[in-house]
């Protein structure tokens, strides 16, 4: 008999491990936060870098893991045969529909062009009201600092309102985004039919 997980959080991270120890230490932290509280990872199925540790802390904790991850980034990106659930699909439209239906939040690690492209589709999709899911920002060791001066400063011209950026909870604290991610979500349903809207 399988349970329901408690709670299904989207993490968006790199493939890469960086070079700084803490990236590392963020993502076993979120994924044993995940395992040790009844809830679901879901990812993009790969085993390397941040992506691969999420996944394994999250195992580890006694957490459920879905991967999606596209067929031409199998071999690239080694797919993470350990998941529950892993969901080889055709394109990466595919890929980022499925892992928002079957998340309840959304949570940006460190990471690269993929990560910040995630990241930034997810919160477009926030402001169009495609979902009202929310949507946390690990700002770990100041990585998203220069990132986050950026965008107060495209308030500052005029190109965003104050209330686009509140759409994003940023914090250096995995308990208490996680916690703040999870509370939120609350009743938010995980299958959201994003296909039908993107």
């Amino acid at each position: 008999m399988t349970h329901t997980p408690a709670f299904s959080v989207c993490v968006y991270c790199g493939s890469r491990p960086g070079e700084r120890p803490e990236y590392a230490q963020a993502a076993h932290a979120v994924g044993n936060w995940i395992g040790k509280h009844g809830g679901q990872l879901v990812y993009g199925g790969g085993r390397t870098g941040l992506m691969g540790m999420v996944a394994d802390a999250t195992k580890a904790a006694g957490g459920r893991v879905v991967g999606v991850i596209p067929q031409a980034l199998v071999d690239k990106e080694l797919a993470n045969q350990a998941c529950d659930e892993l969901h080889i699909v055709a394109n990466m439209h595919e890929r980022k529909a499925m892992m928002a239906e079957r998340s309840n939040a959304f949570l940006a690690l460190p990471g690269g062009i993929g990560t910040f492209e995630e990241l930034f589709e997810v919160w477009t999709w926030r402001q169009l009201g495609y979902h009202d899911k929310p949507i946390g920002l690990l700002n770990v060791d100041g990585y998203y600092n220069s990132m986050l001066n950026f965008l107060d400063s495209t308030v500052h011209s005029g190109f965003m309102g104050a209330w686009q950026m509140d759409l994003i909870r940023t914090s250096e604290s995995v308990q208490e985004l996680l916690s703040f991610l999870v509370e939120t979500a609350g009743t938010v349903p995980e299958n959201t039919n994003l296909r039908n809207v993107i």
